[in-house]
């Protein structure tokens, strides 16, 4: 038996020594071929091996963009393991659940995260190594000594690559099972959809702990032999310098936002460029249409989730329709139902449900949930709500939860109405989404003071960020008499966001 998906992105590469990390890291040359990399990953899987690391197992880690830590993913799938990334901005609070949850057997992160990651790792009996941006970690510092060959590990299509934790609008955190097919079949849909080849150099300015990053960007330049510029995050003069040596972006609207704010982005600037692509949030139409006044290019939206990477795309050749999200791509079916789970009629908006290799196997540990949004049949319910037009482009119309994309990030409001509804003088608050021209989606915080109380905003903000990902923070409080509620009791959120929208325009 063969590595599924370890063979695909490295072990069949027609031309191991072409180029494919371009980078600017201490102590690291200016660019990494395909095979000096294989063998960065061959000596970090020694190093898994060395601490445990079986078929099957659990890799933790919240670590920065480096080189090692993409080496890191690619020696985890060699190994037969399972990569588990976590958003760098996660607190202690939160890391100490995702650890509690996955049980895995080796946590890796940050020096200076270590002192208070350490002890909960050691009561579930993992052990901690580090990566470092100086390059000086230990998982680093063990790997410099190994050999640079490892054998590969078999593992099939239905065995776990990874999973990634995904948030909802109510209860914790999930974490989503991807299989070596999932990964392996997307991509190569992609690659073939998009027309990636080792002739392209891609500006890679995302975090690698989520599917854009990872298992879009990365995996489908692997697969293809192309190029990466692996940035440590976007900069706005580091992407136009770039831009002219360049020929595929993929990024979230906020970048395509900040670079229109730049005189500098021209049809000259971006003459060598193919393709832009725009996905993990919604993309404004006024954006996109600025953008294509701006260039002369017309960014590429799609649209994807955690539990099924890629479901969707604007075409490569033909009409890119602002304010859709393309069509289902080959492979992969969608269809939008009613509650009940019947099909609507044409041109209505439905639930979007998903079936296809590329949609994950479960969720960790929550058979009931699985169970609930996998249907017998195997299909995914998104809990998106979609309109399919004449033409057949896919239009996301509003969430059936009331999950916040912000940046790209998921962020689900029950995690921070908990906290909120704990601050002394608060009797009530209801966290919501509203468009935002840069993040995708802004996030509100609408607060009811108990009787006789006076909030002072700036004390409920300090009070609850320590706790959350910076990503997670409420930018605006709203204090109110009370919230709107249906008959049943129930707060109705899209009165608080079309009120907010009224009130701003």
């Amino acid at each position: 038996m063969t590595n599924h998906l370890y063979d695909a992105l490295i072990k069949h590469q027609v031309n191991p020594d072409a180029r494919f990390l371009l980078i600017d890291e201490p102590g690291r040359p200016g660019e990494l071929s395909y095979s000096v990399f294989a063998a960065r990953a061959a000596q970090i899987a020694h190093v898994l091996v060395d601490h445990g690391v079986s078929p099957g197992d659990r890799v933790l880690v919240q670590a920065p963009k480096r080189t090692d830590m993409l080496a890191l993913y690619l020696a985890t799938v060699q190994c037969g393991g399972v990569f588990l990334p976590l958003n760098t901005g996660y607190t202690l609070d939160e890391v100490t659940y995702f650890i509690n949850d996955a049980t895995p057997v080796l946590v890796i992160c940050e020096s200076h995260k270590s002192e208070g990651i350490a002890p909960v790792a050691k009561t579930m009996g993992a052990t901690m190594l580090t990566i470092d941006k100086d390059n000086t970690g230990t998982l680093q510092s063990l790997a410099d000594s190994k050999p640079g060959t490892f054998t590969t590990v078999a593992r099939g299509p239905d065995d776990l690559a990874a999973f990634l934790y995904t948030s909802g609008t109510t209860g914790r955190s999930k974490g989503a099972m991807l299989t070596h097919d999932n990964l392996l079949s997307n991509a190569e849909t992609l690659v073939d959809l998009w027309r990636i080849t080792s002739k392209d150099t891609l500006i890679h300015a995302l975090p690698i702990f989520h599917t854009h990053g990872l298992f879009v960007a990365v995996n489908t330049c692997m697969l293809a032999g192309a190029c990466i510029n692996f940035m440590d995050g976007f900069n706005l003069d580091t992407v136009l310098e770039a831009l002219p040596r360049s020929t595929l972006m993929m990024g979230v609207p906020t970048f395509y936002t900040r670079l229109l704010t730049d005189e500098r982005l021209s049809p000259d600037a971006v003459s060598s460029m193919r393709l832009f692509i725009s996905g993990s949030a919604p993309l404004l139409a006024e954006t996109h249409d600025a953008f294509s006044q701006r260039t002369g290019h017309r960014i590429l939206e799609r649209y994807g989730m955690t539990e099924t990477n890629m479901i969707t795309s604007n075409p490569y050749e033909g009409a890119r329709i602002a304010g859709t999200v393309g069509m289902t791509l080959s492979g992969v079916d969608i269809r939008l139902c009613k509650p009940d789970g019947t099909a609507v009629e044409d041109g209505d908006i439905g639930m979007i449900e998903v079936r296809g290799p590329n949609v994950f196997k479960g969720y960790w540990n929550m058979p009931e949930k699985t169970a609930e949004e996998l249907r017998e049949n195997g299909f995914f319910i998104t809990g998106d709500l979609g309109q399919i037009g004449a033409d057949g482009y896919l239009r996301i119309v509003g969430r059936q939860k009331d999950l916040i994309i912000t940046g790209g990030y998921n962020v689900y409001p029950k995690e921070i109405e908990d906290l909120l509804n704990d601050v002394p003088g608060i009797d009530e608050s209801a966290v919501y989404g509203v468009p935002h021209a840069d993040f995708g989606e802004q996030i509100i915080a609408a607060l009811v003071p108990m009787p006789g109380a006076e909030l002072d905003v700036e004390k409920v903000r300090s009070g609850i960020e320590a706790s959350l990902a910076r990503f997670k923070h409420p930018q605006v409080y709203k204090i109110m008499e009370a919230l709107p509620r249906n008959t049943m009791g129930k707060v109705q959120k899209n009165v608080l966001r079309a009120n907010h929208v009224e009130s701003a325009a």
